[in-house]
């Protein structure tokens, strides 16, 4: 195990590496290496989030991850992920609403078209295809 000294970061420094490591696609030690110089964290960048609250606090239990077990969560347990989530759900609904009223909006204009014009505008699919 290499010399590890306990050295003193101010807050902005700390925050510009828990940001880096908030944005995602990179792991802990690629950002220690890349922000500290060292190989190894030692836990420090966890420290970290939960000091500048970024993570809630760490409680003082060690709990055996168990997939199976379903535990119940209350809403001030939503972590981050969650919310993203949440938000990118929002979007997307919006997205299928806005879809569905153009479908229904391009499906009224064909009929109109139909009926005003008399032309037949929808595919007929029970027609054979024609010969040349």
């Amino acid at each position: 195990m290499e010399n590890y000294e306990v050295l003193k970061y101010r807050e902005s420094f700390k925050r510009k590496v828990c940001e880096a490591y908030l944005k995602g696609g990179r792991t802990k030690a690629s950002i220690w290496r890349e922000y500290v110089g060292h190989s190894h964290e030692h836990g420090s960048l966890l420290r970290w989030l939960r000091q500048l609250g970024y993570l809630p606090e760490a409680k003082h239990e060690r709990r055996i991850f168990n997939p199976m077990a379903q535990e119940e969560h209350s809403e001030s347990e939503d972590t981050f992920e969650t919310e993203q989530l949440k938000k990118r759900i929002a979007q997307l609904e919006a997205q299928l609403k806005e879809a569905e009223m153009k479908a229904l909006a391009y499906s009224t204009m064909v009929d109109l078209a139909e009926k005003e014009f008399n032309l037949p505008i929808r595919k007929k699919y029970n027609t054979k295809p024609s010969k040349k």
